[in-house]
């Protein structure tokens, strides 16, 4: 099972501690320096030492946390997750899927929401897609969209089971229903597709 996924975590949290004494390091480094120096060849040894103790100084200042600031570029998301469920293809380049993927990340980057995709893998029938399906409902997606046929029958038949996620289909014949939106797949499928999920970011966040 093929899953695309973007967690949050925390700088602090997510950062492991070395294990190394760095400070301890270099006072014993320094205190080699200062023996090295009552020996016969003392300049000489003092001099490597001196450079070990530099490097280990510069290595310790590059390994504390407090030095260190967090990327102010870095995207922070919400705690709202909107996953799609595509055919075997994925989001190949040419597909409704892919199509249907550049409107989630469009609508990310305004609603910053966490955007995935999950490919059902293997006969592609309905009953092959629920349990992919009934993935995202573990994974606790608050919005869920699906693209292919037995994608969106899976969905349209198991949507009232979970009555606080929003759903989004692709489907060509059918109509919205309560819970359910559905995009049509023509020339504004990409718009359509950011602009039901922004709609439903807000609801989730209501």
């Amino acid at each position: 099972m093929k899953v695309r996924r973007t967690w949050r975590k925390s700088e602090r949290d997510g950062k492991k501690d070395s294990g190394v004494d760095w400070r301890g390091a270099a006072a014993r480094v320094t205190a080699a320096v200062a023996a090295a120096l009552r020996g016969p060849r003392g300049w000489a040894a003092a001099g490597v030492v001196a450079v070990v103790a530099l490097a280990l100084v510069g290595v310790w200042l590059l390994d504390d946390d407090e030095s260190t600031p967090p990327d102010p570029r870095a995207r922070q998301y919400t705690e709202v997750d909107a996953c799609l469920l595509t055919g075997e293809k994925g989001i190949l380049a040419g597909t409704t899927a892919a199509t249907v993927w550049q409107g989630m990340q469009e609508a990310s980057l305004d609603t910053r929401a966490r955007v995935t995709y999950i490919p059902v893998m293997g006969p592609q029938t309905a009953d092959n897609a629920r349990p992919f399906f009934n993935s995202l409902m573990q994974r606790q997606c608050e919005i869920v969209l699906a693209v292919g046929g037995p994608q969106v029958e899976v969905t349209r038949a198991d949507a009232g089971k979970h009555r606080d996620v929003r759903f989004i289909v692709v489907d060509d014949e059918t109509s919205a229903t309560d819970g359910i939106a559905v995009a049509k797949p023509d020339a504004r499928l990409k718009d359509t597709i950011a602009d039901d999920v922004r709609q439903a970011v807000r609801k989730v966040k209501a």
